[in-house]
This record gives structure tokens, sequence and C-alpha cells, in this order.
């Protein structure tokens, strides 16, 4: 069985979750659903800014926070977005080739 409840830290998705929302609000004040990322962002768009997060994590971890754009907790939640968002996108592509081709697993 998978232990979800081992695998991750409360600590942590209260973290991200707290980072997403501050995410949510667009130019006209209004809310983005929580999910509206699910709709579909490009890889190279999740590439570059997972890039860009990484730099400031590892100027960060090397002691070069004066350089950065972001707080650590800020750059590390922004790589996580970013990390999980390009997995999600692989995932959906992956399911979708199997149940294209009529894979029995799917």
């Amino acid at each position: 069985k998978l232990d979800y409840e081992g695998f991750f830290s409360p600590l942590v998705v209260e973290r991200y979750a707290a980072y997403m929302h501050t995410k949510r609000q667009m130019a006209d004040g209004s809310l983005r659903d929580s999910d509206n990322w699910q709709k579909g962002i490009p890889l190279t768009a999740y590439m570059k800014s997972m890039y860009r997060h990484f730099m400031d994590v590892w100027c960060h971890h090397r002691g070069w926070k004066q350089i950065t754009l972001e707080p650590l907790e800020i750059a590390l939640c922004g790589l996580l977005f970013n990390v999980q968002g390009y997995l999600h996108e692989v995932i959906k592509s992956r399911i979708a080739a199997a149940v294209n081709r009529d894979d029995p697993e799917f």
C-alpha cells in the first residue's frame, strides 16, 4: 500500500498551499480557481520558471541570499510548483498515449 501520510509532510503541504493561495489573485482582483494550473501549462514555461526558482534556492544554499530574488521558502515553493506541474503534464501525456493505443493497463 502507498503510505501517503508517511510520504508527505503536513508542514510542507500547509506551506505550499499557503504559497499557492497567494498566487490566486489576478490583475482584476478576482481569484482564479485553485486547480487552474491543471488546465495545462507548456513544459517550456515550467522549465524556465523551475530554473529561475532553482537558481534562488541554490544561491540561498551557497550563502548568496543577497543576490536572490525571493526568500528561500518562496523559492522552494515555486520550485515545487514547477516540478509537480511538469510531472503532472508528463503523466497526463503518458496516460493519454496509453489510452490512445488501447493499453489494457488503463
